[in-house]
């Protein structure tokens, strides 16, 4: 059996493609740094990650994939399921291997094609939840700061998002859970950022509320009247918990103004 270790990056499983290729060896067992080894394996062969390589490989895709093909890989990756490494490098594989079969993208009998397409739809799903729940809230200086921590690393598909709708303001978006985000001043490009030492931020990492001495009083009273509304429109006789859960699940509801009091 031969087993291919790589650093779980994108350039990471590419390089492992080209080498592959370049070493003539089809079946592949592609596990993360760190992951078990299958019993009776052989040593793993350690993918060391080149970004010329994996340029080559992707302008390859480029050649044979539709656009929607590459877009379902990168947006498959942002998922950041150990799961995906396998279908995912098999499915780049089998684009290399059958050059002629256009549309392989769209083979959904194909199990691994199936499996980079659902998982593709899964981050989707999750990058429109996103767009729907965010709550932001206003700081003294005028940021609007909002926190998340998504299942999948969405905040790249939804910044462009953001900026269309609020583009004469400046805001924070932050992923609690990756620990990075993103800053726009209302004029620039939205730039990525981290913070060095989380403990000193002006906002609580597990429900996303900025510290009352940084928290705008006019956004106070918004709060308040806006959970108030949300009871007010709230009909008891009609509450259905079952598909309230399914539109808005309960891992949103922490960083959410009309669930957290």
């Amino acid at each position: 059996m031969t087993v291919y270790t790589f650093d779980s990056t994108l350039d990471g499983l590419l390089t492992a493609v080209f080498d592959s290729f370049a070493f003539h060896q089809q079946h592949v067992t592609l596990l993360a740094k760190g992951e078990q080894l299958p019993l009776f394996a052989n040593e793993p062969y350690v993918v060391m990650t080149d970004s010329e390589k994996a340029e080559r490989v992707w302008k390859g895709l480029e050649k044979y994939l539709s656009k929607d093909g590459l877009h379902m890989i990168t947006i498959s990756w942002l998922s950041e399921e150990r799961a995906l490494n396998q279908p995912l490098f098999n499915f780049i594989c089998k684009v290399f291997r059958q050059p002629e079969c256009s549309g392989i993208e769209r083979n959904a009998s194909d199990l691994d094609v199936l499996e980079v397409r659902n998982t593709c739809r899964r981050v989707l799903h999750e990058q429109l939840r996103m767009k729907q729940f965010i709550r932001f809230q206003k700081a003294k200086d005028g940021t609007y700061l909002a926190v998340v921590s998504p299942d999948h690393n969405v905040l790249p598909l939804i910044i462009s998002h953001f900026q269309d709708r609020f583009n004469d303001q400046p805001w924070l978006i932050y992923d609690a859970k990756r620990h990075y985000g993103y800053y726009y001043d209302g004029t620039a490009e939205p730039i990525r950022i981290t913070f060095e030492d989380e403990s000193v931020v002006p906002f609580d990492l597990s429900n996303g509320k900025l510290n009352d001495e940084v928290l705008s009083e006019n956004d106070q009273l918004f709060q308040q009247l806006w959970r108030t509304y949300f009871k007010a429109i709230c009909i008891k006789e009609r509450m259905n918990p079952r598909k309230q859960l399914s539109d808005m699940p309960r891992r949103y509801w922490k960083y959410m103004t009309e669930k957290n009091e």
